[in-house]
């Protein structure tokens, strides 16, 4: 008769600390799984010992109602979607009630970038790749010195981190940073939702108290506001650089600014309302309008920066940048169904063919039929033929509808701050 299979048994007493003699004697970042023999194999019973960084949010334990205590976290959070859809989740980070627009990103890795985007501000972002957390999060992986966007859905919390270079994990970077989030949700319905819908506005709770008739009230009345914080600076004790580029910030991430010094350029960050007459005073080499969140319309104030300024020095626009140029030159910008988020947008240059993989994260383009003449359509999106770039010889300007700065995202396009040099030095004969 052949012997039973080999059985494990669930560390239930540890986790939910049950037995508080169990408990006592293991570390909280230590787990033990005991495993009988198949036969009648020496030494018995086989212990197998994991050892890691445990996120705190998977690991807690819930009380039912029978006042049972599970050792498994219950759902306690909702994600309420303006088409009245009701979606059960599990928190982590924050608690509270927030309101955003949701959206998705495609990208394999880079969430801490992600969530220091500024351009994510007023969204929550649905990470399509289910295994988040993995790797922890470091100081080094910042875009920002905050993070920006309202929450982070995702469909798999990772309960160990083992990564080199990790810190602390996601969860307890979130809480310090007051950012909801949510996990053990069905990521994939609601991505073909916001595909199929367009991108929807969706309130993240963990107050019970709140009915659902009342949090998606809050999705119905809530729009997305447009918001800029105060200059400040970046490698500011530079000084011997060979071009002084001027830099709206608009929601710059750093590694813009990084990829610029690399080229050899001294970088002076100025507000997003800083007047164009003060700027072209600081005589700079070129202008760059960086990208962040909203729609560009709803910045009028900064199209008419941006018409003060080009064709005086050269301008690179970014993101928000690029739609900013394209109404600057009389253009018109449109809202797309659910937009570009992820790291995996192919995008051809007209002028040479070449096609790169880029990051993108942005919900409004450029109609390129609205441009005046002159204007020259450099690069598409191959997904959907969007406009992803321009150039106007004639006004010493360039653009790009997604981030060459990647961080995260593939490195393909980083030729685009080559070009902008390229510009200046022009400009400079």
């Amino acid at each position: 008769m052949a012997a039973p299979p080999a059985t494990v048994s669930a560390p239930s007493q540890c986790l939910s600390g049950a037995n508080p003699r169990s408990a006592a004697q293991r570390s909280p970042s230590s787990l033990s799984f005991s495993a009988t023999s198949a036969g009648h194999r020496r030494g018995g019973d086989r212990c197998i010992s994991v050892r890691s960084k445990v996120a705190s949010g998977v690991q807690s334990a819930s009380v039912v109602g029978d006042g049972a205590e599970r050792p498994w976290k219950l759902s306690d959070a909702r994600l309420v979607l303006e088409d009245g859809s009701v979606w059960r989740a599990k928190s982590f980070g924050a608690s509270g009630t927030q309101v955003a627009e949701v959206v998705f990103n495609t990208s394999l890795t880079g969430y801490q970038e992600i969530l220091t985007d500024p351009s994510y501000a007023g969204q929550f972002v649905l990470m399509t790749n289910p295994h988040i957390g993995n790797t922890g999060v470091n100081p080094d992986d910042e875009e920002s010195n905050q993070c920006f966007l309202g929450g982070l859905i995702i469909r798999n919390l990772s309960i160990c981190t083992s990564n080199w270079r990790c810190k602390e994990t996601l969860e307890g970077y979130l809480i310090k940073r007051n950012i909801m989030g949510i996990y053990d949700v069905d990521t994939r319905a609601i991505t073909r939702r916001l595909r199929e819908d367009g991108s929807l506005i969706g309130v993240l709770s963990t107050d019970e108290s709140r009915t659902d008739a009342e949090l998606l009230e809050m999705a119905k009345k809530w729009k997305i506001v447009d918001k800029t914080d105060s200059e400040w600076e970046f490698k500011k004790d530079q000084s011997s650089e060979s071009f002084h580029v001027v830099a709206y910030d608009f929601g710059i991430k750093h590694n813009i600014m990084r990829r610029l010094t690399s080229y050899g350029c001294k970088i002076t960050v100025v507000p997003a309302n800083w007047p164009a007459s003060k700027v072209i005073n600081l005589k700079p080499d070129g202008v760059l309008f960086s990208n962040g969140p909203g729609d560009p319309a709803a910045v009028s104030y900064a199209v008419k920066t941006v018409q003060e300024i080009i064709g005086k020095v050269p301008v690179f626009g970014i993101c928000m940048g690029h739609q900013l140029i394209g109404q600057a030159l009389g253009g018109k910008t449109f809202k797309m169904k659910f937009g570009h988020h992820g790291g995996n947008h192919p995008v051809c240059d007209l002028r040479s063919g070449r096609v790169d993989i880029s990051s993108q994260n942005h919900n409004y383009a450029v109609d390129p039929e609205s441009l005046p003449e002159g204007v020259q359509v450099t690069h598409i999106n191959l997904n959907d033929n969007s406009c992803a770039g321009l150039q106007y010889p004639k006004m010493k300007l360039m653009s790009l509808q997604y981030h060459p700065e990647s961080s995260p995202g593939p490195h393909d396009s980083d030729t685009a701050f080559g070009e902008f040099i390229e510009l200046m030095k022009t400009n400079k004969l």
